[in-house]
């Protein structure tokens, strides 16, 4: 493991024992959305490798992107 996170843990382990499972499952949460974002970026990179990848417009991407998060 890590120093910095061997550290954190140590801090935790300070915390009382409800903060302790709230911070552990924030932490497994936040590890799961890697986990999927990792999955969701070898299916990408595996659709692409099978030439499955089309031409997209940038402009059109980041006005969708845009559109998505509210921004004008």
């Amino acid at each position: 493991m890590v120093k910095t996170l061997e550290r954190a843990l140590a801090e935790v382990a300070r915390l009382p024992e409800a903060a302790q499972e709230r911070i552990g499952e924030e932490l497994l949460a936040h590890v799961a959305k890697l986990h999927a974002l990792r999955a969701d970026l070898q299916h990408g990179i595996d659709s692409l490798d099978a030439g499955q990848g089309r031409p997209l417009d940038i402009e059109t991407v980041i006005a969708r992107a845009h559109k998505r998060h509210g921004k004008a």
